[in-house]
């Protein structure tokens, strides 16, 4: 078996790969290959076996997925031309996700094959033709017995996790179905140990494979990464709030926060000075003076907050970093991996915070499957919380004050004070005016509870939500608002999709939505005039049937 010989490549577009795969990369948040796929992708392109050793969370789904799409001929007719063998359900439909997302400009057809699910849409599936089947060997085994699943046009076959595989009893299985495919076929082996037994699959099936290792990033010996993996599911309308009151809580030294865009920078930036914080945006089309300026300022202490996307945030290393926060969650679950790997190194504590709304739960779900680790799911601090918090930093300061001040200067004013009062209501008093000073109490409302965000009406047998709710607010059109919404039956609009997109959005609960109205081209809905701003703010950014709706108020209300 051949060493890696392969020269390295710095970005993607460095590997040659398909202008569309490259699109699909950018939009997904891809900048910089992993090593493995740095090691990996240039022997697949040149059609090498390959036999690689690779834990988990080291992005060798693309490693392999992307030189696959590359080499697919997708006007080709006949059976698959790429097979991809997994040990889980999991994990077939996590593959066939993310070879659909990046295979999307190709016109890509991915089919995932696994037990559990109706046998019926695979078949109606495999007779229409697909790319690419991601399956478990039982499954796919099934398919070749019965017939509907035809191996003999296959270029491509993977292994993914193949130690998981054997151990799970599947080791015939694959010997069956590696026997149904060409043997002009390319053989890509993933394993995360490499027993003997793997080490005889590669012998009898892979051709002088390229050998590639990989882990996860090593620390130190004896350290280990500590990186503190938590969430918040907060609704999009209360996410700056949220994003303050965590930072307020967490006070970190140097933190990184990602958004998806430009604006939403700008906005997060803004929001964040405005609260007090010293916050910089970091943009793809600044200079590159303009970044090094910032950079700077970030090293050097100046700046707390870096706001960036993933794109303005290629190649950055700060050794002083200790938290990384997703205002987002990212899109594809690597990418959180690449995210957060940049704190916790070296031995050193770190924290990455996730803001997601609460329709992003499953994708959370995917990032733990994927790292195999557990994000905690937090509350959003309480007022509460945060006046607690400030007083700390007020004690903290008055104790730093009394360690090193030149204190003597005030004791005329304290001399003075004592003859008419108490020293310790002195005290409180001199207390009160440090923590005014430096902000005093939190004046803000409390943010929704993820079980608030959620909550709905109960349907009638119809699926219809237009009964009026009963509302503490007396009869309606007192104290309510109406709001028009340019959206209606023509494009598919619900009753459902309205309670559901409010709630979700905005953090109104679902019982305080009114009366809904649906005509041809627009909704007209009824919600507390109270929370009518921030139910329009919501709206206006949220996606309802795959449109962003205008959203106002009635123009005419009865």
């Amino acid at each position: 078996m051949s060493e890696h010989l392969f020269a390295d490549a710095t970005g993607f577009a460095g590997l040659a790969l398909r202008p569309e795969l490259l699109k699909a990369l950018t939009s997904l948040g891809y900048e910089e290959p992993t090593p493995i796929q740095r090691e990996a992708i240039p022997p697949l392109l040149a059609g090498n076996d390959l036999l690689g050793q690779a834990a988990t969370g080291t992005g060798k789904t693309a490693a392999f997925a992307l030189p696959l799409l590359h080499r697919l001929e997708p006007d080709a007719r006949g059976g698959p031309a790429a097979l991809v063998l997994v040990p889980t359900r999991e994990l077939a439909e996590q593959v066939s996700q993310a070879v659909h997302r990046y295979g999307r400009d190709l016109g890509v057809r991915v089919l995932p094959v696994y037990g559990g699910q109706p046998i019926g849409r695979q078949l109606q599936a495999l007779q229409r033709g697909v790319d690419v089947v991601v399956g478990t060997p039982g499954r796919v085994l099934d398919h070749i017995s019965r017939e509907t699943l035809d191996l003999s046009d296959v270029r491509t076959v993977v292994l993914d996790e193949a130690d998981e595989m054997l151990d799970m009893g599947f080791a015939e299985d694959i010997e069956a179905i590696l026997a149904e495919t060409p043997q002009t076929r390319q053989t890509v082996l993933f394993s995360a140990t490499m027993p003997p037994r793997i080490d005889g699959i590669a012998r009898r099936h892979l051709k002088d494979p390229v050998r590639i290792q990989m882990g996860r990033e090593a620390s130190a010996p004896g350290e280990i990464p500590l990186v503190r993996q938590s969430a918040y599911i907060v609704a999009r309308a209360h996410k700056s709030a949220a994003l303050g009151r965590v930072l307020d809580v967490e006070a970190p030294t140097a933190a990184i926060i990602f958004c998806r865009t430009r604006e939403e920078v700008d906005q997060v930036t803004e929001t964040l000075n405005g609260r007090g914080y010293r916050a910089e945006a970091l943009h793809g089309g600044m200079s590159q003076d303009q970044r090094d300026r910032v950079m700077g300022r970030l090293r050097a202490g100046s700046t707390e907050l870096l706001v960036a996307t993933d794109v303005a945030a290629r190649g950055l290393d700060v050794e002083q970093l200790t938290h990384v926060v997703n205002y987002n969650v990212p899109s594809a679950p690597e990418a959180y991996v690449h995210r957060i790997g940049r704190v916790g190194r070296a031995g050193r504590e770190g924290a990455a915070i996730t803001l997601a709304e609460p329709r992003e739960s499953r994708m959370l779900k995917a990032i733990e499957r994927l790292t195999r680790q557990r994000i905690t799911l937090e509350k959003v601090p309480t007022v509460t919380d945060l006046r607690a918090r400030r007083l700390e930093l007020t004690r903290a300061s008055l104790e730093s004050s009394l360690q090193s001040d030149d204190l003597e200067r005030f004791r005329v004013v304290i001399e003075s004070l004592t003859s008419e009062f108490d020293i310790e209501t002195v005290a409180l008093a001199a207390v009160k005016l440090a923590h005014e000073a430096a902000g005093g109490d939190v004046d803000e409302q409390e943010i929704p509870t993820p079980r608030e965000l959620v909550r709905e009406r109960p349907e009638g047998r119809d699926g219809r939500r237009t009964e009026r709710p009963e509302r503490r607010g007396g009869p309606a059109g007192e104290g309510v608002a109406r709001l028009f919404i340019g959206l209606g039956r023509r494009a598919g609009l619900r009753p459902q999709d309205l309670v559901g997109a409010i709630a979700g959005e905005s953090g109104l609960n679902a019982r305080d939505i009114g009366a809904i109205q649906i005509t041809d081209r627009f909704s007209l809905v009824e919600v507390p005039e109270s929370a009518a701003e921030m139910v329009i703010a919501a709206m206006s950014q949220a996606t309802v049937r795959g449109r962003r709706p205008q959203v106002r108020r009635e123009r005419y209300s009865r």
